[in-house]
């Protein structure tokens, strides 16, 4: 088994996302004997004009490879896990721009997805993907949640249906009691349940 895990918290050292997704994936290999591929994604590249056309390989895009290459690397990455691991913080009621950037750059056509005259078609085989997410004080499904809805439609069109939310809310209010659900969702999951 292969773990991807990506992590787009801005807060390395005392990130809520961070800790909870290491201690999932750090679950999953003691209890699966699963290895591991880390993704932080602080270093990618926000999508811009010489971006986007060099990977989407246009005519008079930017003469560097870096782009492509990155790309192709994170959707290799993709392609090869078993199961995906993402730590997403609410900022702002969505997603941060590093886990965007990381968005931007799986979803590519022909390569993880592609059109059909009966609409889109992910090209990625079903695989879970557990989503830990923190929030300040925002309920996760409520309508200032747009991080849940926008992942599960996101991992949805490139193929992956099987979404599960593990949730630290509330974090302004009570860290302990959000960190705690989060914890027992995640003994859950190391359990298969």
């Amino acid at each position: 088994m292969k773990i991807l895990s990506v992590n787009a918290s801005a807060s390395k050292d005392n990130s809520v996302t961070r800790i909870l997704s290491q201690r999932l994936v750090r679950g999953m290999v003691e209890h699966h004997g699963a290895s591991v591929i880390a993704r932080d994604t602080l270093d990618l590249p926000l999508l811009n004009h010489e971006l986007l056309t060099a990977v989407r390989g246009e005519p008079n895009s930017s003469q560097s490879e870096m782009p492509v290459t990155i790309a192709d690397e994170l959707i290799q990455e993709l392609k090869d896990a078993d199961a995906i691991v993402i730590g997403a913080p609410m900022y702002n009621f969505a997603i941060p721009a590093a886990l965007k950037a990381w968005i931007d750059l799986v979803a590519q056509p022909k390569k993880t997805f592609r059109y059909t005259e009966s609409g889109p078609e992910g090209l990625l085989r079903d695989k879970p993907v557990y989503v830990v997410v923190a929030t300040g004080g925002v309920r996760l499904e409520s309508p200032a949640d747009f991080v849940t809805p926008y992942l599960r439609a996101f991992f949805g069109f490139l193929g992956l249906n099987e979404v599960r939310v593990i949730a630290a809310e509330g974090m302004a209010k009570d860290r302990d009691a959000g960190i705690a659900k989060a914890n027992a969702t995640i003994d859950d999951v190391i359990k298969g349940r």
